[in-house]
């Protein structure tokens, strides 16, 4: 197979093994050395959320939340329907964002790993090769949430475990620097929200003792219940696990038995995370535009990942069915990107953020980046993805691929698969798998997983990966 920007795997493996390697080698034709540093270039602001369902945008359909400011993005931009995260699960998910690459390769395979050595980070990119102020601010990760030395960015140290309160003072944050910033430097910002990953601490305050409706709000007035609230089929042993101890929190296993009232409580609260955080990216989005920014900037906007909300029984993520996998995905960029479209057909991934951003800079990527830019899918360049791939795990490893119509689910050393018709049943009802009608369409797609995983250059162990890109400013291989 051959991928990562028309490379095959043993010419990318025969590369990593030269040393040192080039500057020169790992851009191609163009640098930002090479293009000077004459050349202007567009802002990019990067904004995330923290575990947000891609079916929680009142600009989008979703009659349960009011967000106005991510609606202005919908609005001006492109949202893409068929997003997914590449690891339901932070730290990991946003190792691929970063670096565009897979979290195999990436070495972090689960919350509280670092990136592995020598492979940039997409502020250090931008930063070296497109003379970019790369700037941070919030919730980080990789390893630690909240940290004041982010490599490749200057960070602004805003924000606090708990989004109710450290969201306001990141926005906030952000306002100050854009309205203060030099405005003969390009600026790439990441503003990095924590709701609505509240959901978390709420659940564990409510596993059994749930409040009682809240009196703002009628019983007939919360939201319904998922049609795939029951959806439980044949599934592999590691989801089965999940559903009757719901993974709530670090410190064990926890599991919830709510009425149908309580699955609406939760809903409804969890609507309300989401309209803070949309509260605070409105006070981000009025600061560009106070700062004259907002012609000139392009703004990409994403979650690290989902929430399952109720379906097929679950809570939170670290799974594989839509609403813990998929994303929001929006782009908006005035005179690049036409305004208000959806495109449900291309399948796209956090691993496109980096791309992206290069493309927007005038930059290459890195070698054995495995994104595309989401502005050649925009502007009908590409047309998205053949499939893309989530994983999990350094322990019960489990992956998912999907394309156009279907998704295809194992996991490591588990004879139940699952394979769903997505194109028709949405809401994953029914598990194909064993279903001889669609024999082939599994063999299928267990090759194109086989060989997806065969092209990954998979991390060292964590003890052995980490050492910083090189002095000269090159990906160094560890």
């Amino acid at each position: 197979m051959t991928h990562r920007n028309g490379i095959s795997r043993r010419e990318f493996l025969k590369a990593t093994m030269a040393a040192p390697l080039t500057a020169a080698s790992l851009l191609g034709a163009s640098s930002y050395s090479a293009m000077g540093s004459a050349v202007i270039r567009d802002n990019i602001l990067l904004i995330i959320t923290d575990q947000q369902n891609i079916n929680t945008i009142s600009g989008t359909g979703c009659q349960y939340v009011r967000t106005p400011n991510i609606d202005k993005l919908v609005k001006k931009g492109i949202f893409f329907t068929e997003s997914y995260c590449t690891y339901p699960v932070c730290g990991p998910s946003r190792s691929s964002i970063f670096t565009g690459r897979m979290p195999s390769e990436t070495g972090v395979v689960e919350n509280g790993c670092r990136i592995t050595g020598g492979m940039p980070n997409l502020g250090q990119w931008l930063r070296h090769y497109g003379g970019y102020d790369t700037v941070y601010c919030g919730k980080w990760h990789l390893p630690m949430s909240w940290q004041r030395d982010v490599e490749g960015f200057n960070v602004i140290p805003a924000g606090l475990s708990q989004g109710s309160l450290g969201d306001m003072v990141v926005s906030r944050a952000c306002q100050t620097y854009l309205l203060n910033r030099d405005p003969n430097k390009p600026f790439f910002m990441t503003a990095s929200f924590m709701q609505p990953h509240d959901i978390c601490e709420w659940i564990r305050m409510n596993r059994t003792d749930m409040p009682p409706v809240p009196q703002v709000v009628t019983e007939e007035q919360l939201p319904p219940l998922p049609g795939n609230l029951d959806a439980v089929g044949e599934e592999p042993q590691q989801l089965k696990q999940q559903r009757e101890h719901q993974v709530v929190s670090i410190d064990g296993y926890t599991s919830i038995d709510w009425t149908p009232k309580q699955w609406r409580c939760y809903l409804w609260n969890y609507y309300r995370m989401v309209e803070e955080v949309d509260a605070e990216i409105g006070r981000v989005l009025d600061a560009l535009e106070n700062a004259g920014c907002l012609d000139n900037t392009a703004v990409i906007f994403t979650s690290d990942h989902g929430e399952g909300m109720g379906a097929h029984g679950m809570t939170v993520k670290g799974y594989f069915y839509e609403e813990a996998v998929k994303v929001p995905m929006v782009v908006y960029y005035p005179g690049r990107v036409a305004e208000n479209r959806r495109d449900g057909v291309s399948l796209v991934s956090g691993l496109d953020i980096f791309a992206t951003a290069c493309d927007i800079a005038g930059i290459d990527v890195p070698k054995g980046d495995m994104g595309m830019s989401l502005l050649s899918v925009a502007t009908g360049k590409k047309a998205g993805h053949e499939f893309v791939v989530s994983e999990l795990g350094s322990k019960n490893k489990g992956w998912m691929l999907r394309t156009a119509d279907f998704k295809y689910v194992v996991y490591d050393g588990d004879a139940v698969e699952q394979l769903f018709d997505i194109a028709n049943d949405p809401l994953e009802k029914v598990n194909l798998y064993k279903d001889a009608v669609y024999a082939d369409t599994l063999k299928k797609h267990r090759e194109l997983l086989a060989e997806f995983k065969s092209g990954l250059v998979v991390a060292p162990p964590q003890s052995e990966l980490y050492k910083p890109w090189g002095s000269e400013n090159h990906w160094v291989p560890v």
